[in-house]
């Protein structure tokens, strides 16, 4: 979504420019702190000006919310707000956590960056608890499954974008902003452009490769945008609802619609199948998925239940028996 600045305090534009300029957060993480703090303020003005109970917060304009509100913000005014994301508006506790992720960025920002507040209301506010769940991923006949069944009205384009995702763990946004400029096929090489703009070079298999120079044979030469690598019917860009629009179509070609696999659920199973078949350090897997903490790459190296069954077979006393005495 745009960013409406005119529907914004003056406070809240200058923390967004903060946070894109200064401390270089992409524009999906500053639309998600925008649309958190933008709930957040609404739902100050409705609860600290005493508006009717059945006003519609989403109706409620923060353009004229005056800084001085913010010196009077509790830590139980963020705590009540999280409450009423929960109970009114059936926030889960991962979106929660990101609300209060959100709140804690902008109120230290307003702490330590302006002369707006002289304290941090919601220093010691704790994050709702998350459920440690696997993540889905297609296994590897899923995975030949998905790639054996693309059709579409561009099989080449959307079978390389498939291959990709399967083999390089990236990101949707990493996709979609591939430029032709970023290939190089004689070093097998990839430049990705990851969050907060973070450049990482990976290396492409023989898969990827292949995909790509099928692909670039086919692709338009008079195109709108020829940087571009993936191209839209128009000849644009591509965009990233398309790109998800077509991950589904695959997997519903494939039968494998249903799953709860998403495009982000595609860099899941790269992930997963390079630790499971490929044998990759967490390390070398953290420098190709981008990560900046191993802890998130972590989550990636579930084992199958193959595996946990084989390791339970090969244990050096697996074999021992009760030894009956004469």
């Amino acid at each position: 979504m745009e960013i409406n600045k005119d529907e914004c305090p003056y406070y809240l534009n200058e923390y967004i420019f903060y946070m894109k300029v200064i401390k270089g957060r992409s524009e999906r993480t500053i639309e998600a702190y925008y649309i958190d703090l933008r709930l957040f303020l609404r739902y100050i003005k409705l609860t600290k000006y005493n508006l009717p109970a059945d006003t519609d917060i989403e109706t409620i304009s923060i353009k004229d919310l005056p800084a001085e509100i913010l010196k009077q913000i509790t830590l139980n005014d963020a705590i009540e707000f999280l409450y009423y994301t929960s109970s009114e508006r059936d926030n889960h506790a991962a979106t929660r956590a990101r609300k209060a992720s959100s709140l804690k960025s902008f109120f230290n920002y307003l702490f330590k960056n302006t002369n707006l507040i002289d304290k941090n209301p919601v220093k010691d506010l704790e994050l709702p608890s998350l459920k440690k769940a696997l993540p889905k991923f297609l296994t590897l006949e899923e995975s030949l499954e998905l790639l054996n069944n693309i059709k579409s009205s561009n099989p080449v384009r959307d079978y390389c974008i498939i291959t990709l995702f399967l083999n390089c763990g990236m990101r949707l946004s990493e996709l979609v902003g591939l430029n032709i400029k970023d290939i190089n096929l004689n070093e097998k090489t990839m430049r990705l452009l990851g969050k907060g703009n973070k450049e990482r070079i990976i290396y492409i298999n023989e898969a990827c490769v292949d995909a790509l120079k099928n692909y670039l044979k086919s692709r338009e030469s008079s195109v709108k945008d020829p940087n571009a690598l993936f191209l839209s019917s128009r000849g644009t860009r591509i965009n990233k609802r398309r790109v998800q629009q077509i991950v589904e179509e695959c997997l519903k070609h494939a039968n494998l619609d249903g799953k709860g696999i998403s495009t982000h659920k595609l860099r899941h199973t790269a992930a997963t199948l390079m630790y499971q078949h490929g044998n990759v350090d967490t390390l070398v897997l953290k420098e190709i998925l981008g990560h900046k903490s191993i802890a998130t790459t972590e989550i990636y190296t579930h084992l199958s239940d193959e595996k946990l069954k084989k390791a339970a077979e090969n244990s050096p006393l697996a074999n021992v028996k009760k030894i009956t005495k004469r």
